[in-house]
């Protein structure tokens, strides 16, 4: 793998995540509706979970359940009820991370962050974005292929990262003055709840 394809693969990498998509649009609706924090939290699990695919990808296991039908359709059913479960959660939810207590509060971050990670390892399209690009980046004859598509992973889970950082510091300072009314907090809320039902269905009705 030369430089130049390295570089490449950077800015592709720097593209798709710039475009918005169910984990953008998950640690947004978090970020908007709960704060900094909350938004971080869903941002470190989904890049957790993009190291399970990465994983997947690389031994093969990917390739496996995107080739058969049933694997494919059983995890996305999946993904798409347990975004629906969240969104019915944030819906009825009253609103606020349990300010002013610590131990609440850390309970409610570590279950956010452990959202995001189901959400991102349950979603089969990452999976498929996975092995459908790294591998257009590593010739078949590069006798250190796995090596390359390891590091091209790792890299583009960094790009992902950080670019989900800016993301979640920008709304958070956008957004703070509607999180210190209670009133339009709690219809936040509400909107992120919708926001994740919408995405369970457009993750239900997608298909390869």
């Amino acid at each position: 793998m030369t430089f130049h394809t390295y570089m490449l693969f950077i800015g592709a990498s720097l593209i798709l995540c710039l475009v918005p998509g169910p984990d953008m649009l998950f640690l947004l609706g978090r970020t908007i509706a709960q704060g900094r924090a909350a938004g971080l939290c869903a941002a470190f699990g989904i890049n957790l979970g993009a190291y399970v695919h990465l994983v997947a990808a690389v031994t093969g296991l990917s390739a496996l359940v995107l080739a058969s039908a049933t694997a494919f359709t059983v995890i996305k059913w999946l993904g798409a009820a347990y975004l629906i479960y969240l969104g019915w959660g944030a819906w009825h939810s009253k609103g606020s991370i349990a300010i002013g207590w610590p131990d609440a509060r850390k309970s409610a971050l570590h279950r956010i962050f452990w959202q995001g990670f189901l959400s991102d390892v349950l979603n089969p399209k990452v999976a498929l974005f996975y092995v459908a690009l790294l591998p257009q980046f590593v010739s078949v004859q590069d006798p250190h292929a796995v090596k390359h598509l390891i590091a091209l992973g790792v890299t583009g889970n960094m790009v992902g990262i950080a670019t989900s950082v800016i993301y979640v510091l920008l709304a958070a300072r956008m957004t703070t003055a509607l999180r210190s009314n209670r009133s339009i907090s709690a219809w936040l809320n509400k909107a992120m709840g919708v926001l994740f039902v919408a995405l369970g269905l457009k993750l239900a009705s997608e298909r390869i």
